[in-house]
C-alpha cells in the first residue's frame, strides 16, 4: 500500500528513530497524511539506518549533513537543545515546523496548539514555529477547555500519575529490568518487606519505580518554588493555550509503575455553578473527549482520546462551583506524536489548501 499522493506536501520527521518518531510514523500512515515526499532525520548516530514506512524503505539521514530546502512542513520530537539550533534552520529555509520539546512553548511569538482547543491559534505563525504542549497539559485540555467555556475556570489543582514512557525508552528498561529483580527475588518479600529487595540502581528514574511512586520529574526550578519544571509547564502551558493568563494554577507530578499512559487527578473551580450533571453534558460534546466510570491509563493506552470520569462536585469548594475528575490519556500518542501531526493537518489546510 502506498500512501503518497502527488499533489501533497513534503514532510521531514526530525527524530524519527525514537520513541516518539516511531509513533509519528505510524500516526502519518494511519490518517493518510497528504504526503508527497517523506524524509526521516536524525543525530549522526541513527543516519544511515533504514526504516519502513508503508511499502517504503527510507534512509535516516543526518541532520547536520542533510539539505534542507523543499520541506513543506517539518515534524521534530529531538529534545530542547536540538530544537534550539535547528528549528531555524528548517524554518528559514521555508519549512513549517511543529516541534515536540519545552524549547519554544512559552515564546510569545510561538502559538502553543492543541488541535481541538486553539486551532485559531495557528492563522499567525510569525516564525513558522508552532509547540506541541507539554503531555500532561495535552490530557487535560480537551476537557477543561469545554468546561472552561461553559462556567469560567479560575483555579486548577492536579496532581500527575505519569508512565515511564515518559522518560523514554530508558525509562521502560529501568521499569522492566526492576520489576523482574523483584520478582526473581520472590513474591513473598516483595508483598511482606519490599525495602528488602535489592533492586537495580535507578538510571533514568530518580529512584525505584518498580512496585512504587516517585513524586519527582524533571528539575528542580532556580526561582524558589522548589517546584519541578515538569509541575510549572502545566501552569503556563494552560494559561497560553486557555488564553486565562491569570489562571491560578498548581501541578504535583509523579512518575508511577506504568508502562504507558498518564492519569491526572483534576480538582477545578469555576467563577459560575457546575453540578456534575452539568460537566457531563458539556463533556459529552467535547471533541476526542470520552466519558467513562473508571478512567485507567490501559484504558488510554494505544487510543486517540482523553478519558475522563469519577466526575463529582469538589467538596473542599464552597457551594457548586467546584469538581474533581480523573483524566488519563496516552502520552506519546495524544500526549506527543498525534497532536503534532494534527497540527500538521491543519497547518496543510490553511496554507497549503490540502
Amino acid at each position: 500500500m502506498t500512501l503518497i499522493n502527488e499533489q501533497g506536501i513534503n514532510v521531514a520527521v526530525l527524530g524519527a528513530t525514537g520513541q516518539v518518531g516511531m509513533v509519528m510514523r505510524r500516526i502519518l500512515a494511519d490518517r493518510r497524511f497528504p504526503v508527497k515526499n517523506l524524509r526521516f532525520l536524525a543525530s549522526a548516530r541513527s543516519a544511515g539506518t533504514v526504516l519502513e514506512w508503508c511499502d517504503r524503505k527510507i534512509t535516516v539521514e543526518d541532520v547536520a549533513k542533510a539539505d534542507l530546502s523543499g520541506i513543506d512542513i517539518a515534524i521534530f520530537s529531538a529534545g530542547g537543545g536540538t530544537s534550539k539550533v535547528w528549528a531555524p534552520r528548517f524554518a528559514e529555509k521555508g519549512a513549517f515546523v511543529v516541534d515536540n520539546s519545552s524549547q519554544w512553548r512559552l515564546h510569545n511569538d510561538v502559538p502553543l496548539v492543541v488541535s481541538e482547543v486553539n486551532p485559531d491559534d495557528l492563522d499567525d505563525i510569525p516564525n513558522r514555529i508552532v509547540a506541541n504542549p507539554n503531555c500532561t497539559t495535552m490530557a487535560c485540555m480537551p476537557v477543561l477547555k469545554p468546561l472552561s467555556d461553559a462556567f469560567g475556570l479560575s483555579r486548577l489543582i492536579v496532581s500527575s500519575y505519569q508512565a515511564v514512557s515518559g522518560a523514554g525508552r530508558a525509562g521502560a528498561l529501568q521499569l522492566m529490568n526492576e520489576a523482574k529483580a523483584a520478582l526473581d527475588q520472590g513474591a513473598d518479600k516483595l508483598v511482606f518487606d519490599g525495602s528488602a529487595i535489592d533492586f537495580p540502581k535507578p538510571t533514568k528514574v530518580a529512584r525505584t519505580i518498580a512496585f512504587d511512586v516517585v513524586p519527582f520529574i524533571g528539575g528542580i526550578v532556580d526561582d524558589g518554588s522548589e517546584e519541578t519544571d515538569e509541575e510549572q509547564k502545566l501552569r503556563n502551558e494552560s494559561r497560553k493555550i486557555l488564553h486565562l493568563p491569570e489562571l491560578a494554577a498548581s501541578c504535583t507530578c509523579v512518575r508511577v509503575g506504568v508502562f504507558t499512559a498518564h492519569g491526572m487527578s483534576v480538582n477545578a473551580e469555576f467563577e459560575h455553578d457546575v453540578t456534575p450533571d452539568d460537566a457531563r453534558a458539556v463533556l459529552a460534546k467535547a471533541q476526542n473527549v470520552t466519558i467513562t466510570d473508571i478512567p485507567t491509563p490501559l484504558q488510554a493506552a494505544g487510543k486517540d482520546v482523553s478519558f475522563v470520569g469519577r466526575i463529582r462536585q469538589d467538596q473542599a469548594v464552597p457551594g457548586r462551583k467546584g469538581l474533581s475528575m480523573f483524566i488519563t490519556s496516552d502520552n506519546l500518542r495524544k500526549g506527543a506524536a498525534l497532536n503534532a501531526i494534527q497540527i500538521a493537518e491543519i497547518i496543510a489546510d490553511k496554507y497549503f489548501k490540502l
